[in-house]
């Protein structure tokens, strides 16, 4: 199945459900009411808590617009586990990978013909801060400040040729992320429909100089700057575009969301990460007034990475700015917490967790074995 079908139907099952629900008339701007977690009547803004508190997926950017002079202030924690190679749809050892997967740079100096230093694991954790503001009913304004941690585990493989493995080794990064800026503005509001639109900028703010202690195949462990996976930003300043649907029936919300970003050419090094595109829809349903039920589909594809890094090297397919990006679909599964009394009344909690089901990868490089996102919220 190519990701265009994929993106198609991940964009159909929300943008479809619309249909009956246009049917239902006005009846739905009554329905409305239950979508909201505070009375936004008694707040003096009218129908905007819609668009402030309907529920849904933590993943989804772009969703919320505050009424002008509301601040919410927000922390998200995402960690993505990998692990084990693929190339294309295909699974691959890393006894495959070290004797058959041609070397991007042999024939250099001290280079073999094949890889000889495979990733075996990766872990990616991100904190991030958020803020937003109401700039006015229609116009939403946001900053968010991650906090980026790294960790890879790679398998050496003794000398040029052959399966005997020398050791492992473990490489880290960390810091400041690219810091993203943006404004989300309301396009439409149809009764129960809302039809947004953001336009986010991702500042250069991240390193891409990040350095570690690399195993050669020869036994000798100089420190060299890490691949291209491992540093915490993209270098350039990135457009962040996204268009998103949702609407609502009763105790069920339901949404589609078309985003990507685009690099706005090289870095200082010489290189652009790759584009990238994705299509995702989600249904919600509030079981109760303190927490909704999330499911969600997304399809994305990452490009290649243009250009090179001349820091950048050795029998690693991490090295290889070709071996990056792919198609890849992921089905999630989350939770929106509410409390209605208490100490955290007006508190908000999220948690969404994410399985591939499909991974078309340029590669050979790491598939993505799950990921969890954790967040909290909170508008005054």
């Amino acid at each position: 199945m190519t990701l265009k079908k994929l993106t198609a139907l991940c964009l159909g099952a929300g943008l479809a459900m619309s249909a009956p629900v246009a049917l239902a008339g006005d009846k739905m701007t009554g329905d409305m009411t239950h979508q909201t977690n505070m009375d936004h009547k008694a707040m003096g803004h009218g129908g905007m808590g819609h668009a402030m508190h309907a529920h849904g997926p933590i993943g989804v950017m772009g969703r919320h617009l505050l009424p002008k002079g509301k601040v919410m202030l927000g922390y998200r924690f995402g960690h993505m586990s990998m692990d084990g190679l693929r190339l294309g749809t295909s699974d691959l050892t890393a006894d495959q990978a070290a004797t058959t997967q041609p070397n991007r740079f042999a024939g250099m100096p001290g280079m073999p013909p094949t890889l000889r230093v495979i990733p075996d694991s990766m872990t990616t954790e991100m904190h991030m801060i958020s803020a937003m503001y109401g700039l006015s009913d229609n116009v939403t304004v946001m900053a968010m400040v991650p906090y980026i941690e790294k960790d890879m585990t790679a398998i050496t493989y003794q000398g040029p040729v052959g399966t005997t493995v020398l050791g492992t080794s473990k490489r880290h990064s960390e810091g400041l992320g690219d810091i993203r800026i943006g404004a989300t503005m309301g396009l439409l509001t149809k009764g129960p429909h809302r039809l947004n639109a953001t336009l986010g900028l991702s500042l250069p703010t991240g390193s891409i100089t990040e350095t570690g202690q690399m195993f050669t195949p020869m036994g000798m462990r100089p420190t060299r700057r890490l691949g291209y996976a491992m540093q915490l930003g993209s270098g350039t300043y990135d457009l962040r575009p996204a268009l998103t649907y949702q609407a609502s029936k009763g105790a069920i919300s339901y949404g589609a969301q078309l985003r990507g970003t685009i690099r706005l050419g090289s870095n200082d090094e010489g290189y652009s990460l790759g584009d990238e595109i994705a299509a995702t829809a989600w249904v919600s349903y509030r079981a109760a007034p303190w927490v909704s039920l999330s499911g969600r589909a997304e399809a994305a594809r990452l490009g290649r990475i243009d250009g090179i890094d001349v820091n950048i090297g050795g029998a690693s397919p991490g090295a290889d700015p070709l071996s990056y990006g792919g198609d890849r679909v992921t089905l999630f599964a989350g939770a929106d917490f509410s409390p209605q009394q208490g100490l955290l009344k007006g508190h908000k909690f999220g948690v969404e967790l994410g399985v591939p089901v499909y991974q078309d990868l340029n590669g050979p490089m790491l598939k993505t074995d799950w990921m969890l996102g954790l967040a909290w919220r909170t508008s005054f």
